[in-house]
């Protein structure tokens, strides 16, 4: 497959290097200005896209190496959206996230100063100079904002709650892509949870307390994305992950694609679909019967990325045949099942394993798509 998502992939996020962990500290604890955590980044970030090269992706990412959050650090840099502290965190099996949350302070809108516009133009130079790879680039889906916007912290004078503020989320999301586009971008990403929790009870009972109607969710999330997708330019490849919860190599929900995934799959503008079928908690593979015939990708994430135990090859190479009973072997790819640090934290594998990893799915890939 010459253009994206490609046989071999990845979901976007790989742990932070020890220099880059230790600048980030020292920058933290005000020993070092921002100058020298921007060459501690751009260091690491120039060693991690030839390493991706080196694994075989025909992609590269920047490793979210300049970001704390998959989240929250691009959600707080939209304008009129603040990120606050709570009296909780995000409760993952075991383990709780520090307690940070979404606030809606005034009108959401994306700025052509948004740092991460910087931070895909660094990418796509760095590539240009060296690998020549396709530069792929993540950013948190509107839904997530939706989902995790909690009833109390809509502060702002011109929303009157929570459907009030979608209009300017879409449009604050159409200027993203569009402006990511202007700056060279033909492969973005929008991670997002929401989808795997309106597959969980337990989650949509969590839900419902927060004060969201859950009746018709997945119909409500499919028009936002479809509003800010319908007219995206024909070369620009936009795709999502769903995401069960990736914290210290922790999870949040369980439960198979089922309920959403005719709309997710059949009814969103999606080009491609990186699906976490790692565990037993995603399911069988029946949902993809959904997916369209024609050009769109499920990139199936069988291989984990919560340890560092690599996966018996055949019993891979067995799944994916088993998943081209419901969808096309030739609109479907292998991927790890999320990013191996979703924060700054990261997983518990080492960078060895991680790699091991990567090698695998671009090894199984180009055993299975000859």
């Amino acid at each position: 497959m010459s253009t994206p998502p490609f046989r071999a992939d990845i979901v976007g996020s790989f742990l932070r290097p020890a220099a880059l962990a230790e600048a980030r500290r020292r920058f933290a604890d005000g020993t070092i200005d921002a100058e020298a955590l921007r060459i501690a980044e751009d260091t690491a970030v120039a060693e991690l896209v030839v390493r991706e090269a080196d694994a075989g992706l025909k992609l590269a990412t920047d490793g979210e190496f300049r970001r704390s959050w998959w989240h929250f650090d691009f959600f707080g840099l939209l304008d009129g959206v603040d990120i606050v502290e709570l009296d909780h965190g995000i409760q993952f099996q075991g383990v709780q996230t520090r307690p940070r949350g979404i606030e809606i302070s005034g009108p959401i809108g994306f700025s052509d100063s948004h740092p991460f516009l910087d931070h895909f133009r660094s990418l796509k130079s760095l590539i240009e100079r060296t690998t020549g790879a396709v530069p792929k680039f993540s950013i948190p889906a509107p839904t997530v904002l939706d989902f995790r916007l909690e009833p109390d912290h809509i502060t702002a004078s011109e929303y009157d709650g929570r459907d009030a503020i979608v209009d300017d989320l879409v449009q604050a999301y159409r200027d993203a892509v569009a402006a990511f586009y202007d700056a060279g971008a033909r492969y973005l990403q929008f991670d997002d949870t929401a989808w795997a929790y309106l597959c969980s009870d337990v989650e949509l009972d969590k839900a419902r307390e927060r004060g969201i109607r859950t009746d018709g969710i997945a119909e409500r999330y499919a028009t936002i994305l479809n509003r800010i997708l319908d007219g995206k330019p024909d070369d620009l490849v936009v795709t999502t992950h769903v995401c069960r919860g990736n914290f210290r190599s922790t999870w949040i929900s369980s439960g198979g694609y089922e309920p959403v995934a005719e709309q997710l799959l059949g009814n969103t503008g999606y080009d491609g679909y990186f699906l976490e079928y790692d565990s037993e908690r995603a399911g069988g593979f029946e949902p993809l019967r959904f997916l369209p015939e024609g050009d769109k990708t499920v990139v199936l994430g069988l291989i984990t990325s919560k340890s560092g135990e690599l996966e018996d090859v055949d019993a891979v190479k067995k799944r994916i045949d088993e998943a081209s009973a419901f969808a096309p072997l030739e609109q479907l790819a292998l991927s790890p099942q999320c990013g191996f640090a979703s924060t700054e934290e990261g997983n518990l594998l080492t960078e060895d394993q991680q790699w091991a990893k990567v090698r695998e799915v671009t090894d199984i890939a180009a055993d299975v798509w000859r």
